[in-house]
Formats: C-alpha cells, structure tokens, sequence
C-alpha cells in the first residue's frame, strides 16, 4: 500500500518485466554529490495530505537518520510537535513548538504523514544496508515533497447540488548521505606562514641564483 508507482501492471513496450509488476527508474529533483556514499527512496501518489506531509518533512532535514525516525515517533506519541511555518492559516499554537524552532508557536502532531515519512526512513536505511553504508553515518542531505494529482470525490449539499471533494495525495523523494569525515590539519600545515606571489617569487629567484 505504500508505493503504488513502484508496483504497477505491465505496460506495453516496457524494457523491465518482473512477473506480473513493472519497475520504473524515476527521475529525483537532485542527485547526490557522491552517489556511491548515498542511497535513495521515494514514494509516488501518496494518499496523504500534502501540506502537512510538506512541514514534516522540512522539520527533518540534514536531520540525522536516527535522530529523524525518534523524532517521528516522539510526533506520533505527541511528546514533540512539527512547526508550521509556510502552511499556517488556522493551525493552533502549542508550547511544543518553540523546541522545534517555531518563531509564531503554531504546530501540530500529523500522525498519518509521520507513519509515511517513517516507513520511508526505513525503506532508505534499507537501501543504505543492501548497498553497504554505515548506517549510524547517514544523514537527510535531501528531502523533497511534491504535490501530486487530486483525487476526486463528491459531496451533496442542500437544494440538490453537488461540490467537489478533493484528497491532496503527494510524491516524497529522499537522499540519505553518509557524513564527511573532517581531518585535521597537521602542525607544519597550521604553522607555516602563507606567502604572497611577490615573496614566493623572490624566495625562488633568491635559491635559484645561490
């Protein structure tokens, strides 16, 4: 139920044929620096709201991987909050909020978009796995949420009419990359005092002519 795009039925023409479903290579909105250190997922025509899957999402990026999946389940256990900052028109304030670095205190729990954005951790770090990382090293370098097509359904109203009554699904797409590590400098690097172009020059010629 989680990744409708991915399991699909057989189109006519398509190179990759497994069985009874069809795979397709999705194009991601950004690449990795270093693909051999990252691993990817994605989920297409989630049915799941889109605003607050979007403000989900950005509270997590260049999140740790484990530190993002705790943060979730502590949002399902309503023991922290997602800050609302773009999509805030009528969204309550909690006290929460300002431990997530809400500047107007508006926030709320969006328990369904925290269970598809936590599956999809676990898709990735599975990935990362199959792949080789080190998953205690891998972080949110990119996270990136879509609107997708609305679904449509109706709604009867007095006198006999009808109103739209559209869902809002989404696509989630996610990079997990695994961390630099920093070297330091040594002693002779930190040291050594850096010549300009006239003085190097002059060093030079000066060697040169002894």
């Amino acid at each position: 139920f989680f990744f409708p795009t991915f399991l699909c039925r057989q189109s006519p023409g398509s190179p990759v044929r497994r069985g009874f479903y069809t795979f397709k290579m999705v194009k991601y909105a950004r690449e990795p620096e270093n693909p051999t250190k990252s691993c990817k997922a994605r989920g297409s025509d989630l049915r799941v709201h889109f605003k607050n899957t979007r403000e989900a999402a950005m509270a997590l990026k260049k999140m740790d991987l484990t530190r993002a999946k705790q943060y979730l389940e502590n949002v399902i256990a309503h023991k922290e909050t997602i800050a609302f900052r773009r999509f805030c028109g009528g969204i309550g304030r909690t006290a929460q909020a300002k431990n997530a670095g809400s500047t107007n205190g508006q926030g709320r729990w969006p328990a369904k978009s925290c269970e598809f954005l936590l599956n999809l951790l676990k898709n990735a770090e599975s990935n990362a796995e199959v792949k080789g990382l080190d998953v205690e090293t891998l972080y949110l370098s990119h996270i990136q949420v879509n609107k997708a097509q609305k679904q449509r359904r109706r709604t009867y109203r007095a006198h006999g009419r009808i109103n739209p009554y559209m869902s809002s699904p989404c696509h989630i797409e996610i990079v997990l990359s695994e961390k630099e590590e920093t070297v330091a400098k040594t002693a002779d690097e930190t040291t050594a005092p850096k010549l300009t172009r006239k003085q190097a020059a002059r060093l030079k010629s000066g060697s040169s002519s002894a």
